[in-house]
């Protein structure tokens, strides 16, 4: 049998989904907040309600979202408060710095995940003192998965007994005799 032949029968081209595309980014973005009176001190900033979703745009994904900036802040000489909301939307394009030259067709899962939920920095008043500039981080990692192809050896006299041995695995007792039952529960606190 020629060696092109052999070769060609302990090979195999499988077609699977993998991860075809992989980026990471991380931005910082500046907002200025305008509250309904002028503030004397930030009290509080954070963000809540974020939302985000992938579409892939050529060699990258774009992350469309949204998330609101809640600002609580004194006013009339740190007389009174109020919390002022503003929702901010944004667009991250995180380019592909990993990409799969053979990935097949053009059937593309996209997933997006924030390594960072956008996160306040710092809230300071403006210079003129009558809005609030926030600071926000964020950060997302996204993966195209698409279909590929890969090549695995294929052992065509199967398993022999020594391979068997190494993925089996006999649990025995005596490993467990020196365990302690309670070990995670503890003291209990009166």
């Amino acid at each position: 049998m020629s060696r092109r032949v052999e070769q060609e029968l302990t090979y195999r081209e499988i077609i699977t989904k993998a991860v075809c595309g992989k980026g990471r980014k991380f931005s910082q973005a500046t907002h200025t907040i305008a509250p309904t009176h002028r503030p004397s001190s930030i009290l509080g900033c954070w963000i809540i309600n974020h939302a985000y979703k992938p579409k892939r745009n050529g060699e990258a994904v774009d992350v469309e979202g949204s998330y609101d900036i809640n600002v609580w802040y004194s006013y009339n000489d740190n007389t009174r408060t109020e919390v002022v909301t503003e929702t901010i939307h944004f667009v991250d394009k995180v380019d592909l710095s990993v990409r799969d030259k053979n990935a097949l067709g053009n059937q593309y899962e996209v997933t997006c995940r924030a390594l960072q939920e956008p996160n306040t920095l710092e809230a300071t008043i403006s210079p003129n003192g009558n809005k609030v500039i926030v600071q926000v981080e964020r950060e997302f990692v996204c993966e195209i998965i698409g279909e590929t192809k890969v090549c695995v050896y294929v052992n065509p006299d199967g398993f022999d007994d020594d391979h068997k041995r190494d993925w089996e695995y006999d649990v025995e007792d005596e490993n467990f005799e020196d365990l302690d039952p309670n070990f995670l529960i503890g003291d209990l606190e009166e």
